[in-house]
């Protein structure tokens, strides 16, 4: 039965070939008695057609011959079935359940505006996370994973307050998981800040040389090019190292500040994004303050104020988020 497959479809296309041999007399006939052109059209299709058929009919008897180790034919077939098997990774029980230990920091891009002029309560806000941020061997959270949050309460400045908004960031979204966390708010950087942070303070010519320059973190820290080592500002002791995305390093205390270095024994590196591992408070936000971080009661609420009119942190701001003690899950 396999050997004669080939042969019959050898003498099918004769068979068409035929078909189309004869039919040309009977057109160039039809041609000279002055017929019209629709015969040459039906002829040429039903010979189109019919080794279409011949073809279709052949393709479902190779499939069955073909080797189960030869895989299919079409490259077509591949795109689907890594589909398939990246759905099935990220639906794998190894994947599921993710434990955020307390101490861990969230490097943090806003996507929203955020404007004690135009906020109103309950609005959410969300933001981006910058880098992926290891959680245990083998576990991490992935860059473009999503925080949300919302708006608790505005208020405007008055001739005896500063303008006031609290907010607190509680959802984490991350391989198709949602994971409620309570946060604190460790530092905050505008959104030119942030650029400085990702370019030399030199000129960086081709593109391949600005991986290598140096940059300066939000904070101070000193980045000694991609894959390179992560000083403090000066320069006294290493702290990091730049991978991708941005730097991995341990969180140190600032002094005169309530920033604490590692707590609860979370003592692994951290992700940090464009910050110092010292950075603490606000940068690049004139007028703005961290009045409450989320750290004491009511934990999880961050208050900032501003002496101006209108609080206003733009959208592309920086910040660092850090996991409560009774956040984890």
């Amino acid at each position: 039965m396999v050997g004669s497959t080939p042969t019959r479809f050898r003498q099918r296309l004769i068979q068409n070939l035929g078909l189309a041999k004869s039919a040309a007399p009977e057109y160039a006939l039809n041609m000279k008695k002055g017929a019209s052109t629709h015969v040459f059209e039906r002829t040429a299709c039903l010979f189109l057609g019919t080794l279409l058929c011949a073809t279709f009919l052949e393709q479902p008897v190779n499939s069955q011959q073909r080797s189960p180790r030869e895989g299919p034919s079409s490259p077509f077939v591949w795109p689907l079935a890594s589909v398939h098997s990246e759905a099935s990774d990220e639906k794998s029980p190894s994947k599921s359940n993710i434990a955020i230990p307390p101490g861990t920091i969230l490097p943090v891009r806003l996507n929203q505006t955020i404007s004690s002029a135009k906020c109103k309560p309950g609005q959410v806000i969300t933001g981006r996370i910058m880098q992926d941020v290891p959680l245990s061997p083998g576990v991490r959270i992935r860059a473009g994973s999503e925080v949300i949050g919302h708006i608790l309460n505005v208020s405007a400045a008055t001739a005896g307050a500063k303008a006031r908004t609290s907010l607190q960031f509680d959802k984490l979204v991350s391989s198709h998981q949602t994971i409620s966390i309570t946060t604190n708010l460790r530092a905050m950087a505008g959104f030119m800040r942030v650029i400085e942070a990702q370019t030399p303070p030199i000129g960086a010519g081709e593109s391949e040389v600005f991986r290598w320059l140096t940059t300066v973190q939000v904070g101070g820290d000193v980045v000694y090019g991609s894959g390179g080592p992560v000083t403090s500002g000066d320069n006294s002791q290493t702290v990091g190292k730049q991978v991708y995305g941005g730097v991995l390093s341990q969180v140190r205390a600032k002094e005169g500040t309530k920033c604490r270095g590692a707590i609860d024994g979370n003592d692994n590196l951290q992700a940090l994004w464009v910050f110092s591992s010292d950075a603490c408070g606000t940068y690049g936000l004139e007028h703005i303050e961290i009045t409450h971080a989320g750290r004491t009661d009511p934990t999880g609420v961050i208050v900032l104020t501003s002496d101006s009119s209108n609080l206003k942190i733009r959208a592309g701001a920086g910040m660092l988020l850090r996991v409560n003690a009774d956040g984890q899950s």
